[in-house]
């Protein structure tokens, strides 16, 4: 098995290495015109390298990594919280679901203006863009997975003795775990789309502020640098999420 995943692992690189060769032979031999607009590939980690040793990249990306954590973990256990209570209560769910399904068609980044208006230019807006990002679409997932689970068990623990609160702990939440964790992953990468987006249109600091100072200097290879960095934590944050959602439901899904 472990031979067959180093296997597997390879298969998956060699196309990632035709892809950058690809890139670097047309850049040399100029295909594309002017290196100046289409950097190479070496050209780029040369630039990673220096932006890396100098700090610039490491202050920009903790400041992001900071805010997408907080957005993110914030809106999570919201959307957790209450959309568990939406699930298991009717009542709730008749009261809330009007509400929510008006508000939750808005894109994240259309607060973006009011957000600015009530909290100004500081780091609880970027915060806020991505505790709304990740509250809605975790919400409705968990909801769903709510609903979704066999009322057969339900009934089962009822006729067992099992209160509603250990019926919920202990059947309704663990069966709702591959909704739950669906939701996490998509939003856990688009929690970094977010706020590459709202750096780059209010914030000083950030990969989506370094971004923008980069389009100012015509900087091609830092744009790319970045744009490198943003695809590989989204990826890491779904890898995360689909890692600890193997190790949970693996078992008994």
């Amino acid at each position: 098995m472990k031979r067959y995943k180093i296997f597997k692992l390879k298969w998956e690189i060699i196309p990632i290495i035709i892809f950058l060769g690809i890139w670097e032979i047309i850049a040399r031999l100029n295909l594309i015109p002017g290196q100046f607009f289409f950097p190479p590939f070496s050209a780029v980690v040369t630039e990673f390298w220096y932006l890396t040793v100098s700090g610039v990249l490491g202050r920009n990306f903790a400041s992001s990594l900071i805010r997408v954590l907080i957005g993110f973990s914030a809106g999570s256990i919201a959307g957790l919280f209450i959309g568990i209570m939406m699930g298991w209560n009717n009542i709730a769910n008749k009261a809330l679901n009007p509400i929510i399904s008006l508000i939750y068609p808005i894109p994240a980044l259309g607060w973006l203006p009011l957000l600015m208006l009530w909290f100004g230019i500081g780091e609880i807006l970027p915060i806020a863009i991505i505790f709304i990002c990740s509250f809605f679409p975790i919400l409705y997932n968990t909801v769903t997975g709510i609903k979704n689970v066999n009322k057969n068990y339900i009934f089962v623990a009822r006729i067992l003795g099992a209160s509603d609160l250990k019926i919920l702990s202990t059947v309704v939440v663990p069966l709702a775990l591959p909704n739950i964790f669906t939701g996490l992953k998509l939003e856990s990468g688009m929690a970094w789309r977010v706020i590459i987006a709202a750096e780059m249109v209010a914030i000083p600091t950030g990969i989506g502020a370094l971004m923008m100072k980069a389009e100012s200097l015509i900087r091609i290879d830092i744009i790319i640098v970045c744009l490198i960095v943003l695809g590989v934590m989204c990826l890491s944050f779904e890898k995360i999420f689909a890692f600890l959602e193997k190790k949970l439901t693996n078992r008994w899904r």
